[in-house]
């Protein structure tokens, strides 16, 4: 019959715990579903389908979408946080 391993006197206990690999976070927060927002409002081609209101002479399709990526910067950003990711970093 085999013996079991010796530890190695070597190594420290914090050194082993440290070498151990990490347990994965779960990307299941319900947070997540915020980010279908920024993908699902650009698709809605009503809110872009005309010429005005104009804004310093700009059609609404252009500067519609200069909202459309403040809106994906601010839902990621904002998922970004309360998923607690940022929180250790």
């Amino acid at each position: 019959m085999a013996e079991p391993p010796t530890p190695d006197p070597d190594i420290s206990d914090t050194e082993a715990s440290a070498s151990a690999p990490a347990q994965a976070s779960s990307d299941r927060s319900p947070w997540n579903w915020l980010l279908i927002v920024p993908i699902l409002v650009p698709l809605t081609t009503p809110l872009f389908n005309h010429d005005d209101p104009r804004l310093l002479g700009f059609p609404v399709f252009y500067w519609l979408q200069l909202a459309f990526i403040i809106l994906g910067v601010t839902t990621t950003t904002i998922v970004y946080r309360m998923t607690g990711r940022g929180a250790g970093r």
